[in-house]
């Protein structure tokens, strides 16, 4: 599906531009100029840039990158939508917003699906209602409102005696979260390339009120408090920070922005794993963990350090660790790192097995035991298992693959067919 202004590429894979057409050449300096900032996303070659494990969409100027993830031997047509569905899952959209329980996205990219997202949220604030805040200000005013500032009325006002410098308070829709949305608005509106969402960005512009201008840093999200009156913000504040922290306006020539919308496909493949088990173990006695951290050295000046699990499985006072890994595990034999990890788990968590969890072409559960301490050829109780689970083309299949594969081979618990 490449083309001047969509390129598709998968994951590890190596893309180069040919210099002498002039906008693949302006695509290359842009990424050049964009890695010298740091970005871990990909590495420089010659002429182009090979990625990693990370996966999304990278936004130059009018062209859209697109990375996606590969863990068999599927094409685009499959990939694309299975990794907006595992967003989706992770984040809980599950293709509704507030604003429509029965709306579908049809979304081609990770960033259409958050531009959608995004207005139609938008949508649904503007219909029910943009909160309004008392700001405090002060200044001179040609009529007597709030408190008059004696002061400065006298040093200011001395030749103009029909003003009066006041503090007061205005009620109106001007304040920071409403400031942060008409940020993202604006910049979605300069970089959107979908035609059925141009007019409906247009048509928010017209109604949303003019906000002032804003920095937008990490910390200005850091410090919002949500409460009853704002929670139903948070959605469109959550896809506002992840839009508006990923972007980089090229300042010297304004016509090579870059948008990163980049997610690590390990970080995916745990979330996803973490999230399914949750959610459909939850009547079956099972208690899903993630990331349950526990002290297992420390210095004489008293630093600590911490392991620290991806998934933990709780069930009838028994403990299984999991381990996601997303990649192509060739044969049955996983790296002496990730083996010796897993042992380290069976001690400190007191697990009856670990699981190194891949995805794969097919279902596949191989066991192996861990040698006792001190006796070279005697197998101890300690087993640490590889776990191939199946990919599938339709999420819901793939959410059936994991979660059934997980009661059968792990837990021990009966599936129907």
């Amino acid at each position: 599906m490449s083309s001047p202004n969509h390129i598709v590429v998968f994951e590890h894979q190596k893309h180069t531009f040919n210099l002498k057409n002039n906008k693949e050449k302006e695509i290359h300096e842009a990424l050049e100029k964009y890695h010298g900032n740091y970005t871990p996303f990909f590495k420089l070659i010659r002429n182009g840039v090979q990625f990693n494990q990370h996966v999304g969409v990278l936004k130059v100027g009018n062209t859209t990158i697109e990375v996606l993830p590969k863990a068999d031997t599927k094409g685009e047509e499959v990939w694309r939508p299975l990794l907006i569905d595992m967003i989706k899952t992770i984040w809980g959209f599950n293709v509704k917003t507030s604003g429509n329980a029965d709306l579908k996205l049809k979304s081609n990219s990770i960033l259409d699906l958050y531009f959608e997202l995004f207005v139609n949220e938008l949508e649904f604030l503007l219909h029910r209602g943009l909160i309004k805040k008392y700001n405090k200000k002060e200044g001179n005013l040609y009529a007597l409102k709030g408190a008059l500032q004696f002061s400065k009325q006298i040093s200011q006002n001395l030749t103009h005696q029909e003003r009066f410098y006041v503090k007061y308070s205005n009620y109106d829709v001007n304040y920071k979260l409403h400031c942060i949305l008409y940020k993202a608005l604006k910049m979605i509106y300069q970089i959107n390339n979908k035609v059925d969402l141009k007019s409906r960005i247009g048509n928010l512009l017209l109604n949303f009120p003019e906000m002032n201008d804003i920095k937008i840093t990490e910390s200005i999200f850091d410090k919002i408090i949500y409460d009853r009156k704002n929670q139903h913000y948070e959605k469109a504040l959550q896809i506002a920070k992840l839009l508006l922290l990923n972007y980089h306006p090229d300042i010297s020539k304004g016509k090579d922005n870059v948008l990163a919308l980049m997610f690590d496909m390990n970080i995916l493949w745990e979330q996803f794993v973490y999230i399914i088990l949750k959610h459909d173990l939850k009547d079956l006695g099972v208690h899903v963990k993630a990331q349950a951290s526990k002290k297992f050295w420390q210095s004489e000046s008293g630093t600590k350090s911490k392991m620290k699990p991806d998934i933990i499985l709780e069930k009838d006072n028994t403990t299984i660790v999991l381990d996601t890994k997303w990649k192509n595990l060739y044969g049955d034999k996983p790296s002496p790192e990730d083996l010796r990890q897993m042992y380290a788990y069976h001690q400190y968590y007191e697990a009856i097995k670990t699981v190194l969890v891949y995805p794969g072409e097919e279902e596949k559960l191989i066991s192996g035991n861990y040698f006792k301490i001190g006796n070279d050829d005697s197998l101890s109780n300690h087993i640490c298992s590889i776990a191939f689970i199946k990919t599938h083309e339709n999420i819901k299949e793939w959410r059936k693959n994991i979660n059934s594969f997980v009661k059968r081979n792990l837990l021990n618990i009966s599936v129907e067919q």
